[in-house]
């Protein structure tokens, strides 16, 4: 790889990187290496928050917790048992000082109200670090966790996910920054006039008062959205602020970017506003020859099995019909046929016919990263491959998926994040509280406030009402 100067030429601010945290790793056979405990990392919040304080101490700019209302059905491939991630953001609030604290949340099997309180009541907690990655979860066994013969339709879902964030931004906005009065001498704690009921009745929602939590630090939890489906991104440039997304060519990331922000200005929003985080997993060592070794341990770790039935799952095929040493079947379903992950079955599908993977091939592509790119070498050559996408317009940073952990977080904070310091691409120190500070977000303004219309996303500087 070569060496990219730092010097000139980049968008305005540095890049911004996550990290998503998942058990042992995000390869699947990580559970299975010596170093890893094979017992209940997930739901160990004291190994958690080591993680967070790893990340906060790489000056990252958040940690990221997935979910999903389900347990899987094949259990015996990798640690599976999960706590609630919003609880445990309360946890790493007290465990970190300054690193942001984004976690899945459902808008398909959630109510807007209870939703929107809880992300508040983590915002006021962590002192204005609460981020909400919007999922709309597809699934017909999870449809069937609540009450449900089948997953809603994919077109539903994410009209529900748009009426939800509406509803969502108008609880949040319910109260005033200033509505609290503590007027002893008058008998007035707060001001009626200045906290304002919901009061929406919609397709999917009927919401009648305001919340019961204050307006917090943030006004409103960053917003993050993870689908690359049309209908995702659609979603994404109405309301996210920040994009997981994943590709595995330089190519296609720079299609997916140029799309995404001309389709957030179209919606009438500044691109600079929404920032594109391609999922990288790094796998390091101090030659490349040791990197390549530790990724092939890992990959050597996989039970093909399991691997070919979550394949099979992922492409809606029977798994007799992907024989391990043989390429995909040719008539696999459109995509269009498909009711969930869209937009990773096509990753999938593109990248075995691409470069003619076997199955067994397709399967240790994907055990790193589940369709993420995977990049193996020196810590040098992971920051030259993550300053290529930046410079190249097809990030503005990465959602750091470590192979390994801890070991690859700590890796990571490590080794590559001083490369990319001293390149002038990171930060070198936290310079505010806020996760939107740290993602160079404004604050949003009440829809209430003086002179902003009724719905209009006014913003004021990022910092303004922090700790009111």
């Amino acid at each position: 790889m070569t060496h990219h100067a730092a010097a000139g030429g980049h968008r305005p601010g540095r890049f911004h990187l996550n990290a998503f945290l998942m058990s042992t790793g995000h390869h699947e056979a990580s559970w299975r290496l010596p170093e890893s405990s094979p017992g209940h990392v997930a739901t160990d919040v004291a190994y958690l928050g080591r993680l967070a304080r790893t990340a906060e101490e790489g000056l990252l700019d958040s940690v990221f917790l997935a979910d999903g209302p389900g347990l899987r059905s094949d259990v015996g491939r990798r640690p599976a048992g999960s706590l609630d991630p919003l609880i445990v953001l309360t946890a790493l609030a007290a465990a970190t000082d300054r690193i942001g604290l984004i976690a899945t949340a459902s808008t398909t099997y959630n109510s807007p109200y209870n939703l929107a309180r809880r992300f508040a009541s983590i915002d006021i907690v962590s002192g204005g670090r609460a981020g909400w990655n919007v999922v709309t979860t597809a699934g017909p066994d999870i449809a069937r966790n609540f009450g449900l013969d089948d997953q809603p339709a994919h077109a539903v879902r994410y009209e529900r996910a748009a009426e939800f964030l509406d509803v969502a931004a108008k609880l949040w906005d319910s109260w005033d920054d200033d509505a609290v009065l503590g007027d002893k001498e008058r008998g007035v704690w707060a001001d009626a006039a200045k906290i304002h009921p919901a009061g929406h009745v919609g397709e999917h929602f009927s919401v009648a008062g305001a919340l019961t939590t204050p307006r917090s630090p943030q006004a409103r939890p960053l917003i993050v959205q993870a689908g690359s489906s049309e209908d995702g991104k659609a979603l994404a440039a109405r309301y996210a602020e920040a994009v997981f997304t994943a590709h595995q060519t330089v190519g296609d990331a720079r299609a997916f970017y140029a799309d995404l922000k001309a389709r957030t200005a179209a919606a009438g929003r500044d691109p600079h506003g929404i920032k594109i985080l391609p999922g990288i997993v790094p796998v390091l060592g101090s030659t490349e020859a040791e990197a390549l070794a530790a990724e092939r341990e890992l990959d050597e770790l996989i039970v093909p099995e399991y691997a070919r039935a979550q394949l099979a799952a992922t492409l809606r095929v029977d798994p007799d019909d992907l024989p391990l040493d043989r390429q995909l079947p040719a008539d696999l379903p459109a995509e269009d046929e498909i009711e969930g992950a869209k937009s990773r079955y096509t990753l999938i599908v593109e990248l075995a016919r691409r470069e003619r993977l076997t199955v067994r091939e397709l399967i240790g592509r994907l055990g790193g990263g589940r369709g993420h790119r995977t990049v193996a070498g020196t810590p040098e050559q992971v920051a030259d491959a993550l300053q290529e996408w930046y410079d190249a317009e097809a990030a503005d940073g990465f959602n750091v998926m470590p192979a390994v952990l801890p070991r690859g977080l700590e890796e990571f904070t490590g080794h590559v994040v001083p490369i990319l310091q001293r390149r002038g691409l990171f930060r070198t120190e936290y310079e505010g509280t806020a996760l939107r500070e740290h993602y160079g977000l404004e604050r949003p303004a009440s829809r209430y406030a003086s002179g902003a219309a009724a719905g209009e996303r006014a913003t004021e500087p990022a910092t303004a009402g922090v700790g009111a």
